[in-house]
């Protein structure tokens, strides 16, 4: 009914590109298998970023289990550059030949949308931050979307099944919708503050039907103490200029005694919306710009066959170590097998490639999302900004 495919089709290859299946076909009729090594790294990222946030490893490490490989990665949400090997596989190259595609695919647009979601992160600095992107893409992939975005440094979800995979409570504020039905964003407030459960935040929209000053005005005399925030999504053809707007209905209820009242805004927001209206906002939904987000243009390589160093053109034949420090935070990568402890900042190194699957088995523990995002959360601290 729906254009997907499902986990099964997925496990068994029927999403790969067809060359991998033909040239399986030509190695098997030439009774020609090799050993190798292949790594997964990027040779550049979009938009002339300066690092990215990992994702994705969680699914791929389900879809490579039970193939007679190995493999080591970055743990999911470890921030990396360009020209870094993410991931190491090793075995026979009929077992994973297949998988290749959608391997890549687990990992490049997870990895995008967390990246997005980490350099929004950054540029709000403490301000609350919810993923809106579900209705952007296909519905099947809203919970990945959602859940790349909450790793990357999201506050929330908006959907109710991404909430429920991540193991949080999905965040909402109120729909255009509501307001038309009720035909008066009063009247909207008041049904939602009588049927929402008591621990949802009460956020009213205010760009409806009127100006939103006066919007804001007349929901924070009408709803008192209960009104937690404002929310502006004003359409583009009535916007003008929205730090203008929200400086407007900052001054009127800070006039009027409501400076408890937040400012919520989406509609159009990515990270450099969000520098210019920090000033003033205190919450944002985001939506196109993570669900939309560039991927990262991870590739799989050949490194070794048989033990021997060996690559394509462009590439860096043998197997690698990447290596950070804890200091300095600086990232090294060596060929494996060599040892280097110590970085020039005299801090030691630790190794950022570790095993995932052995012979088929996932042998890491897979962490929970919010466990991913402090993970991410601590190594923001070190980005000295978002470029």
């Amino acid at each position: 009914m729906f254009h997907i495919a499902t986990e099964s089709e997925i496990k068994k290859g029927k999403t790969s590109d067809v060359y991998f299946s033909r040239a399986i076909a030509a190695l098997k009729s030439a009774k020609l298998d090799k050993h190798i090594k292949a790594e997964i790294r990027t040779n550049s990222l979009p938009l002339e970023w300066q690092w990215a946030v990992l994702a994705g490893i969680e699914e791929a490490a389900h879809f490579l289990e039970g193939l007679k490989i190995s493999v080591s990665s970055m743990e999911e949400g470890t921030i990396f550059e360009a020209m870094t090997p993410v991931l190491l596989i090793e075995g026979s190259y009929l077992e994973f030949a297949v998988a290749e595609t959608p391997l890549l695919g687990f990992l490049c647009q997870a990895s995008g949308i967390a990246t997005k979601a980490a350099r929004c992160r950054k540029a709000a600095g403490g301000r609350q931050i919810i993923s809106f992107g579900a209705r952007r893409m296909h519905p099947a992939i809203a919970p990945m979307i959602e859940r790349s975005a909450f790793i990357g440094g999201c506050d929330g979800v908006a959907g109710i099944k991404s909430a429920e995979l991540i193991g949080e409570v999905p965040v909402g504020t109120m729909p255009h919708s509501l307001v038309l039905l009720t035909g008066d964003v009063t009247e909207a407030f008041k049904l939602l503050d009588r049927t929402a459960p008591s621990e949802v935040k009460r956020v009213a929209i205010i760009d409806t039907f009127a100006d939103e000053k006066f919007e804001a005005i007349r929901i924070a005399r009408a709803a008192g103490k209960k009104l937690f925030a404002v929310r502006l999504d004003t359409p583009i053809s009535r916007r003008g200029d929205m730090k203008q707007i929200l400086g407007e209905v900052r001054w009127e209820l800070d006039l009027r005694g409501f400076s408890n009242v937040k400012l919520f805004v989406s509609g159009g927001i990515d990270e450099d919306e969000i520098e210019r209206l920090n000033p003033l906002v205190d919450a944002y939904g985001i939506g196109t710009a993570l669900s939309n987000a560039p991927t990262i243009n991870f590739s799989l390589d050949i490194v070794e066959i048989e033990g021997e160093p060996v690559s394509k053109r462009g590439k860096e034949s043998g197997a690698k170590e990447v290596l950070r420090c804890e200091s300095c935070h600086k990232t090294i990568i060596i060929p494996m097998g060599r040892e280097k402890t110590k970085c020039r900042c005299g801090g030691r190194y630790y190794y950022l490639l570790k095993s995932l699957i052995k012979n088929g088995e996932v042998v890491s523990k897979l962490p929970s999302a919010r466990k991913i995002r402090e993970h991410v959360m601590k190594q923001l601290e070190k980005v000295v900004s978002r470029e």
